[in-house]
């Protein structure tokens, strides 16, 4: 093992790439590639339910743009974001030859996220009221409670599929979540065009396809798990371990769900302020294809944090320091490349080319503080850089200036470059061999015996 504390301070980005940059990158690549078609296609399922909508009416759509905003808010975002603990425990597991840990942190996760539903499916259940108490339109608020209230039945697939996801990536195991990803998409818009026209379900039907669509991906992928060699040492059934230190799984899930939802639930409140803006309609369903778009375009970058984030937490798991220092400099060389993509994007989109552009930066810095086990720092850095400085400037720019829609994204752009520039900072303070010795006191200190 190279674990020598001390040596944190050289700068993050030399003039040159290092040593070993090459034989890197290609790492980072085969698990980016195959993780960003799988985000892309997964992000499939709710563009699609939501297109669909579209094709019913302006009134429909701001109701479906809403309800989906708020489920963002209050579930999925929360839920994304709890199961990223896995990210920490399940990487280090794996680089620590831990194996046996993998399969029992997964069934920790699903323990835990599915008490995390009860709440959310109650606030599901109401949401048309909470809308009309946020002073959201009443009609949009009506539209949008029905549509809530048919999301519920996803939950029981969401939270077991996040796990599964979480648990292959932090193995390198990404072709299958890939292909169960792009037979899902394919399936969910035959589903929602039953369900919708088919049925006459309208919105309803948009919203409960998702349930089915997310069912049919974690099939998938639970055979996967169990008939596949890839997953022979990982997984060895259930067991009535995974309800012990839930607390303690809980310690690092919360932050890691805040790490994540407050830079989401920043993006998502931009949708409920567009409804208090003159004409909600048009303003919420303009926004929300604002959304739309910018979701699809940072799955390049979230490809860059989920990988990033697998090879820190898989090195500093076997003592590597000086690897996962590796892969965090060549991952932000990487994301530094994007300028001629973003480019291009500028030239169309000039607010979202530069959004795409900051997200690219902070969301590889991200994935390095998660594989890092980090995510309270992280969850710092987001409430600060969004929540008191991001959203307060995009209600500044657009109801005092009345800059309106295009306030709104300005001034989450503020808070995004923010955010970079304190991950820059705590990315360049941080010990790699301290950070090794942590996570091999965290693998070993577990309560289950070593095998």
């Amino acid at each position: 093992m190279d674990v020598k504390p001390g040596a944190a301070h050289e700068p993050l980005l030399p003039s040159r790439p290092p040593p070993g940059t090459a034989a890197e990158a290609k790492r980072l690549l085969r698990l980016a590639g195959p993780i960003v078609a799988s985000c892309v296609l997964q992000n499939i399922v709710n563009m699609a339910s939501v297109m669909f909508v579209g094709h019913l009416g302006e009134l429909p759509l701001a109701g479906a743009s809403l309800a989906t905003s708020l489920a963002n808010v209050t579930g999925y975002s929360l839920l994304t974001g709890m199961a990223t603990a896995l990210d920490t425990l399940c990487g280090q597991a794996f680089g620590a030859r831990q194996h046996h840990l993998l399969g029992i942190y997964k069934q920790r996760a699903m323990v835990v996220l599915g008490l995390a539903c009860i709440p959310i499916a109650l606030i599901w259940a109401f949401a048309g009221q909470i809308l009309v108490f946020l002073g959201q339109d009443a009609e949009i608020s009506a539209e949008a409670g029905a549509y809530a209230r048919w999301l519920i039945p996803s939950l029981a697939a969401y939270v077991p599929l996040q796990c599964h996801v979480r648990f292959l990536q932090t193995q390198s195991v990404v072709l299958p979540v890939t292909a169960s990803s792009g037979v899902t998409a394919i399936c969910h818009v035959a589903v929602c065009w039953a369900l919708v026209y088919k049925a006459g379900m309208g919105s309803k039907g948009a919203a409960l396809s998702n349930a089915i669509s997310y069912a049919v991906n974690l099939g998938m992928l639970a055979v996967y798990v169990r008939v596949s060699g890839a997953c022979k040492e990982t997984w060895s059934g259930f067991s009535k371990e995974a309800f012990k230190d839930l607390l303690r799984f809980t310690e690092l899930a919360l932050p890691s769900a805040m790490m994540i939802c407050l830079e989401w639930w920043s993006f998502e409140i931009l949708v409920l302020l567009s409804g208090l803006l003159p004409n909600p309609q048009l303003e919420t369903s303009v926004l929300s294809i604002c959304l739309n778009t910018g979701a699809l375009l940072y799955m390049i970058p979230l490809g860059l944090t989920y990988s990033i984030s697998t090879r820190v937490s898989n090195e500093l798991g076997a003592g590597q320091a000086q690897a996962a220092k590796l892969a965090t400099k060549v991952v932000m060389y990487m994301a530094f490349n994007e300028k001629e993509i973003v480019t291009y994007i500028a030239k169309m989109l000039p607010i979202l080319g530069v959004s795409f552009f900051i997200d690219g930066l902070h969301s590889s810095l991200s994935g390095v503080l998660t594989g890092c086990g980090k995510q309270k720092i992280g969850a710092a850095v987001n409430l600060g850089a969004f929540h008191l400085l991001g959203i307060p400037m995009a209600v500044l720019l657009a109801f005092i200036f009345h800059l309106n829609g295009m306030g709104l994204w300005l001034g989450i752009i503020s808070g995004s470059v923010t955010k970079l520039l304190f991950l820059v900072l705590i990315s360049w303070s941080i010990d790699w061999g301290k950070e090794a010795v942590k996570a091999k006191n965290r693998v070993f200190s577990s309560s289950l015996p070593l095998a």
